[in-house]
Parts: structure tokens; C-alpha cells; sequence
């Protein structure tokens, strides 16, 4: 009976599930989308329980579209959205989920600061201070909610409640994931006792954390109903989505990047030592092979931003593209390749949820900067593709003041099934660009988990060479570079300007004020 593996992606807007051979080739697939909720600006919660049953809907659709038996998917891994925090009461009912995209925290990252030091915290746990992470989440419900946080009996993340509903023993959480609590020693890969003991954080109420593969119970005949999958299927311990990408992208050795465009942005450089980034534009997390690490820039909001476009400005184009039976982001695609580079001076700084790496301001807003009477939708569509781009150069001028050279980086996510947005990165980045024969990378590192976790390959590394393949390589126009770079210059001087003028400080100050 030929053998299949399966990855589960559990993003922020929806579920993926991927069947693949043992050479990598994707078998059949399935999608689940599923919504955030605001209740008050820069607020974002969602439901785990709707995620996970979207997950398991997804899962079983796949199976059943690539007409296979149960018993023909040998292993199953999950890569689910990370800095999630689960709220859960003592019959392990979630009580809430605070999204990673929430930033209500920030009089918390204010107080972390002033208890050990914003220095400090960040060379022991190797991330910036900053609303994502689940500490300052935690610290919120303590000091702002007492009805949910008398009621928390643990507190997890999104990746190991979903492992429990599928029937882990207990509340287990991978070594890439753990630094995201903020008391994490990202070098040593232990806790840190003294944040532990100022924060007054129980390890009894968190999860208990394992190098990624590590087998910690097998599918529930329950979960097995839900999934498709035979109970009985070994629960391997995943990375979170982003460092799920980097495995899936064939980020393994050192000086290797990456950068996806998910609803959220990721650029990753792996590296054979613990560094912290000096400029603080870059945090440092543990890889997901044991003893590497890696440097990570966090995009807020990125691929996101142009389904909001899609919704909020191209909705008569959405409609049009259903009417025909197209895919409408081909249509937004062509409308792009109609505007020439820097589409007519037009400049989208995408901080729809605050500034990440490298600025990390969150009172950062998103800007839509010189529009005219002579600009269209065709000029927006390619605004927004470049300027979600142009955090990520950003970020590499962060990198490039390190002293480190990037030669070439692979490309992950929705968007590279534009060749137009593909060609966007390479100019941009001013290096070869480079895409995936499977653009779902993630998906494809959680499978590889799973797999690897099973025993059916021997290693992390095996397991790359065996799957992962190249398909397409973007050179870049060096022409189309230097006015990307000149516009780029711009991207600075705006945000600079203000930053200094309070606007974006004020900005935000009136929104939280709204009724």
C-alpha cells in the first residue's frame, strides 16, 4: 500500500491541509477560511475551537479528494500561527484566544521594560519588546480582566491546544515557539528563572516544551472521525508557521533566508549560533533543527493587506472576476503589470497592524502617500504589492548593516502565484529571487515534521533534500532596482517625518479614544 504524508497549516484567516508523496509531490489539498474578530481598534481575537474543527473539516476533505484510505497517511504534521494566546478554564474549555496581531498591550511592554530592562529582556529571550509576544498578553488579562484571569487554568498556545484536540496526553509545545513567552533563554534553550520568578509565571499552568519532532500521543478516535486520519497516527510536536516555512523553504544551513507573505510577514536567516541582532531590527528564536538558530523579521500585516484591498477597493473587480470563473488576485495581477515601477509615485507603507521589524512602533498606521487625479486601481493594486514588499527591504537594510551579504532568497506564500509580485521582490531586493515547486511552505515543513517525527526519514536534512525543490528563479532588473531604491529612500523619509511630527503617536491616541 503506497504510503502519503499530510500537513495542516492553521493560519491567521484560515486552515490548509496538503497531501503529499514521499517525493514531495502534492497529492491533494483542501481550505477552510475563517474570520478575527475586533472587538475595539488594534484589538484582534479568534475562536480556537472554530480553527481546530476547520482544521480537522480540512483535513478530512483532502483525504477523501485524494481518494485515499485513513490507513494510506502514515503521519500528519501541524503548523499552526504562533504568539496565540489560549485562555483555558480547568475542564480545558478555551476562554479566549488573543491573536499575535493584537497590540493592546502596550502599557504591559511599557512595564516589562521598566522591570528588567528592555536591553535585558531582549538578550535573554532575543526578542524586542513588543505587543506580539504572549508575556505582555498575559500581564493584560492579569491587570485588566480579573473575571478571565481568575478563571485561566492554563495557558497555551494555539499549536498545543490543537495537538491536544487531536490527542496529545498533555499541553506540549516545540522548542522554535517557546521563546515567545518572553521567559525563555533563546542561547541556553531553558527557562530563565529570574523573568520566571518577576513575572510570577507557573510553568505548571504553560506548556511543557519538546524539540520539535518529539512524538507526545497519537490521534484520538475522535480527532480520527473529524480528520480522516486512522487513530492511532503518531502526534508529533510543530514549529509555528513561520519557522514551518523556513524548514518548508529549505532554510536548513547557515546564511540561508527566506521571506513569506502570509497575512503576516516573515523574513528568516538561519544561522549555527545564538547572535543578537545589534540594531534590534531582527529577533532571535531557536530553528527547528536543535542546536541552530535563526534571525527572524516579523511583517504584521502583509498579504493581508491586499485582501483587504481585494474587499475594501477592488470589490467590484472581486465580483467581476467570481462572474467570469476567474481567480480575482490574477485579474489584480494584470491590472499591476499595467502601471509601470513605483506605480506613478505612489507609496502604500503598510502598517495596518503597527510597525514590526525593523522600527517595532506600535502606533505605527498604515499610509496610502501620493495619490493624484492621475492614479487608478491599477496604480493602487501595484502600490500595495511593492509596498508590502518594501518592509521587507527594509528589513534587509537592517541585515545589510550587520554586515551580512545576501546573495539570494527564496520566495513562500499566496503571492508567488504572481509573477508579476515575484519579479517585484527580486527588483526590490536588488537579489535573485527564488520560488518554490510548492509555494504552501509551510505546509510542506509541517508534513516534513510529521514525517520526520514518525521515522520516516532519518533527519530534517534527509527529509529537505528529499522534498524540497526550486521551481522558478527571478533575476533582478537592476534598472527597476535603482528606482525601487530611490523610492525606498522615500519609504524612510515619510515614516521618519512622522514619527518626529506625532502624527502617528496621535493618530493612535484618537482611535483608542473611539466610543
Amino acid at each position: 500500500m503506497e504510503r502519503y504524508i499530510a500537513g495542516i497549516d492553521i493560519g491567521t484567516t484560515g486552515a490548509k491541509t496538503i497531501i503529499f508523496d514521499l517525493e514531495g509531490y502534492k497529492v491533494s489539498s483542501a481550505y477552510r477560511e475563517y474570520p478575527c474578530t475586533y472587538p475595539n481598534p488594534n484589538w484582534v481575537e479568534q475562536d480556537p475551537v472554530e480553527l481546530v474543527e476547520a482544521a480537522m473539516s480540512s483535513c478530512k476533505e483532502a483525504v477523501a479528494k485524494g481518494g485515499l484510505s485513513a490507513g494510506q497517511i502514515a503521519s500528519v504534521g501541524f503548523s499552526p500561527q504562533r504568539c496565540c494566546g489560549v485562555f483555558l478554564d480547568e475542564n480545558e474549555v478555551p476562554l479566549k484566544m488573543i491573536s499575535w496581531q493584537d497590540n493592546r498591550a502596550s502599557d504591559q511592554v511599557e512595564e516589562i521594560g521598566k522591570l528588567v530592562g528592555a536591553k535585558t529582556f531582549t538578550q535573554i529571550s532575543g526578542l524586542p519588546l513588543s505587543t506580539t509576544w504572549l508575556l505582555p498578553k498575559l500581564l493584560w488579562a492579569k491587570e485588566n480582566d480579573p473575571e478571565l484571569w481568575a478563571k485561566t487554568h492554563r495557558f497555551v498556545q494555539l499549536h498545543d491546544y490543537l495537538l491536544r484536540c487531536f490527542g496529545a496526553d498533555d499541553y506540549y509545545l516545540s522548542e522554535t515557539d517557546a521563546s515567545f513567552y518572553g521567559c525563555w533563554d533563546v542561547a541556553k534553550l531553558s527557562w530563565n528563572q529570574s523573568f520566571l520568578d518577576t513575572f510570577q509565571l507557573d510553568l505548571q499552568k504553560i506548556s511543557r516544551i519538546c524539540p520539535t519532532g518529539a512524538q507526545v500521543g497519537t490521534v484520538s478516535p475522535q480527532a480520527a472521525e473529524k480528520s480522516g486520519l486512522q487513530a492511532g497516527i503518531p502526534l508529533c510536536v510543530g514549529p509555528g508557521d513561520q519557522s514551518s516555512a523556513a524548514l518548508g523553504a529549505g532554510v536548513i544551513h547557515s546564511g540561508d533566508m527566506s521571506v513569506s507573505l502570509g497575512t503576516g510577514g516573515m523574513s528568516i536567516i538561519c544561522m549555527d549560533e545564538p547572535r543578537n541582532d545589534p540594531n534590534g531590527a531582527f529577533f532571535t528564536t531557536n530553528h527547528v533543527i536543535h542546536g541552530l538558530w535563526q534571525w527572524e523579521g516579523l511583517q504584521n500585516a502583509s498579504a493581508g493587506i491586499y485582501r483587504w484591498f481585494r474587499d475594501e477597493i477592488a470589490s467590484l473587480e472581486y465580483q467581476q472576476a467570481v462572474a467570469e470563473g476567474r481567480d480575482v488576485y490574477d485579474r489584480l495581477s494584470e491590472m499591476a503589470a499595467s502601471v509601470p515601477v513605483g506605480a506613478k509615485g505612489l507609496l502604500v507603507m503598510p502598517y495596518y497592524a503597527s510597525a514590526a521589524s525593523p522600527r517595532w512602533n506600535p502606533n505605527a498606521r498604515g499610509v496610502i502617500l501620493g495619490l493624484t487625479f492621475a492614479h487608478d486601481k491599477a496604480c493602487l493594486a501595484r502600490a500595495f504589492m511593492e509596498g508590502i514588499v518594501m518592509e521587507h527591504r527594509d528589513m534587509m537594510e537592517s541585515v545589510k548593516k550587520t554586515g551580512l551579504s545576501i546573495g539570494k532568497v527564496r520566495i513562500m506564500g499566496g503571492p508567488t502565484k504572481s509573477p508579476v509580485w515575484n519579479q517585484i521582490q527580486a527588483d526590490l531586493y536588488g537579489v535573485q529571487a527564488e520560488t518554490l515547486a510548492i509555494p504552501d511552505a509551510s505546509v510542506l515543513g509541517a508534513a516534513i515534521t510529521g514525517a520526520v517525527g514518525t521515522g520516516l526519514f532519518g533527519s530534517f536534512e534527509e527529509a529537505v533534500n528529499k522534498l524540497v525543490r526550486v521551481d522558478r528563479v527571478y533575476t533582478p532588473n537592476l534598472e527597476n532596482t535603482k528606482r525601487y531604491t530611490e523610492l525606498y529612500q522615500i519609504y524612510c523619509a515619510a515614516y521618519d517625518g512622522l514619527v518626529r511630527s506625532g502624527a502617528f503617536d496621535q493618530i493612535a491616541r484618537f482611535q483608542q479614544t473611539l466610543p
